[in-house]
């Protein structure tokens, strides 16, 4: 391994013979905002604390466009069928090397969790509290496209992309 000054003029490791480059890209995350009959879908991830919420999100798959890739996430993690899918916005998520490409997502069905999510929460999206990076700038975005007050929560020492809610 070698350490190459590229373009950039950053630091990069790379192969002795200079065959490769490692660039460290960042990764392409796709999150839903997902939306049933009115209110808002938030999940709890296994690994997180308990009252910590979020959108649904995962990785972008090779061979699918981020629409297809978000409408498979809101089905794998909450068997939910993804209708309307239109994008809030693109944000940077420097602390993780993500680029987070979000969604409002209209969907439909029955909610049932992946082994992923412990739990959701349905809340009226004047009830939304975003988190101020990430995914909740996503939220803040579609909240103000919406003429809704938006009102950022902070939550220490995480880096957990959350929303909370209004009440418990």
């Amino acid at each position: 391994m070698r350490a190459d000054e590229g373009e950039a003029n950053k630091l990069r490791l790379g192969c002795p013979e200079g065959h490769w480059t490692h660039w460290d890209n960042p990764l392409p995350v796709l999150a839903g905002l997902v939306e049933i009959d009115g209110r808002m879908l938030l999940a709890r991830n296994a690994a997180w604390a308990e009252g910590r919420f979020a959108l649904i999100t995962g990785f972008m798959e090779r061979d699918e466009t981020p629409e297809q890739g978000i409408a498979r996430e809101i089905k794998e993690e909450t068997n939910l069928d993804a209708g309307q899918i239109t994008l809030i916005g693109v944000y940077e998520f420097i602390r993780k090397n993500e680029l987070i490409i979000a969604y409002h997502v209209k969907a439909s069905g029955t909610i049932s969790l992946s082994p992923e999510l412990l739990e959701y929460r349905l809340v009226a999206p004047a009830d939304l509290r975003p988190w101020p990076a990430g995914t909740g700038y996503a939220v803040a975005d579609w909240m103000r496209r919406h003429d809704l007050p938006v009102q950022f929560v902070e939550f220490a020492g995480s880096d957990t992309p959350l929303v909370s809610t209004a009440q418990p």
